[in-house]
């Protein structure tokens, strides 16, 4: 079964940080499409931050500090990158849906191949900086450590 990733909150710091906030569960993208031609004077306060570490959300289309791997079924797939597509028209000018397509499912094949190595649950970061030959992203996993039980604490003693 194919593998996308879902922004995942652990705490409210996202609603703080970014001009625009994506939900918990929503598919996520690294997005980094949309920085393509910033310059260092782009990079200020809220908008700094979605380009330094933030996930393009498929729903919203707005940015998390991090996701998480999950599966995904090929019927979402595609509803995902007509909706990419959407945007791509929308907000960056693309002529058709049917011109978009193409862009939006290089975008998510290539979150596809990000997570096609890892586990459920495991957390994905990005972090990206401008350099001279444009934006640099580099991603990063974090696998959840399993849950230990303190034996002592529940029972007082072992024996």
């Amino acid at each position: 079964m194919p593998k996308l990733a879902r922004t995942i909150h652990f705490d409210d710091s996202d609603r703080n940080i970014f001009a625009r906030p994506a939900d918990s569960g929503e598919w996520a993208v690294a997005g980094g499409f949309e920085f393509s031609n910033w310059s260092d004077c782009d990079l200020v306060g809220k908008a700094r931050q979605a380009f330094s570490n933030g996930w393009l959300s498929l729903e919203g289309f707005g940015r998390a500090t991090l996701v998480a791997v999950a599966t995904i079924e090929e019927a979402e797939i595609e509803a995902l990158a007509q909706r990419l597509a959407g945007h791509f028209v929308t907000v960056y000018g693309a002529p058709s849906i049917d011109a978009a397509l193409p862009a939006a499912h290089e975008e998510i094949t290539f979150m596809q191949e990000l997570c096609a190595d890892h586990d459920p649950n495991v957390l994905l970061i990005v972090q990206r900086e401008l350099t001279q030959a444009g934006v640099r992203e580099s991603f990063r996993a974090i696998t959840p450590a399993e849950a230990k039980l303190d034996l002592v604490a529940i029972h007082g003693h072992i024996d």
